[in-house]
């Protein structure tokens, strides 16, 4: 799973965030030129305009053609992978706990061999790099075979709920395992049980197999 890096209009619209919530811009206020704010952050023209796209989609600025941008609300509805980033990564950790064997069920049901395909391949190289110590391939791996399940479950809203945990777990897993990966190849028995009962399509033992895991993980 690759960890996707924010682009510069991101970036420029956080610290315009960081500068409305620290009253350097205050409500009623007009933004400096496009030009001004090019030199204060250092990008070119298209990342203004889209930082403050996002920032007048979230309702913080409001664009009045030919008078300039004006600042409205220090508020923003956060999205989900918003407040995720905030939050304690065992909060994360339970919000992906009560997904796994919901979404195992699922999957059992809805999978096809597309899907079993993708599941597969990802249980193998985690078994491939567990037993190789590669610590980071295989906590990938591991990340991948659980997202391809969710993937299969055919519920979009449960996988990208799902995703936005997993990768916020992700970036725990080098301090919890020390760049060991034993953990992951006694674990890996089970993982392919998991496999085994989506591939038979019973939803029940999934849904149980995936708990025992998410019991054994947490």
């Amino acid at each position: 799973m690759q960890i996707q890096r924010k682009t510069l209009a991101e970036e420029v619209a956080e610290r315009l965030i960081e500068g409305i919530s620290n009253d350097e811009y205050t409500i009623g206020e007009k933004l400096p030129t496009e030009p001004e704010l090019m030199k204060i952050y250092g990008v070119g023209r298209s990342s203004i305009r889209e930082a403050i796209k996002i920032l007048s989609i979230k309702g913080i600025l409001n664009v009045l053609q030919g008078v300039g941008t004006f600042v409205i609300s220090k508020n923003a509805e956060e999205s989900l992978e918003a407040q995720m980033n905030k939050a304690e990564i065992k909060d994360v950790q339970e919000v992906r706990s009560l997904l796994d064997s919901k979404i195992a069920g699922k999957a059992a049901v809805s999978r096809n061999e597309k899907d079993l395909k993708n599941i597969k391949k990802y249980l193998e190289l985690r078994a491939q790099f567990a037993e190789a110590n590669q610590a980071s391939e295989c906590y990938e791996a591991d990340a991948n075979f659980h997202l391809a399940i969710a993937e299969a479950c055919g519920n979009k809203l449960l996988k990208e709920i799902y995703k936005i945990a997993t990768k916020h777990i992700m970036s725990s897993f080098q301090t919890k395992h020390d760049n060991n990966t034993e953990s992951f190849k006694i674990s890996q028995k089970i993982h392919a049980e998991l496999y085994q009962c989506i591939s038979d399509q019973d939803s029940d033992k999934a849904s149980v197999i995936a708990q025992k895991i998410v019991d054994q993980t947490y």
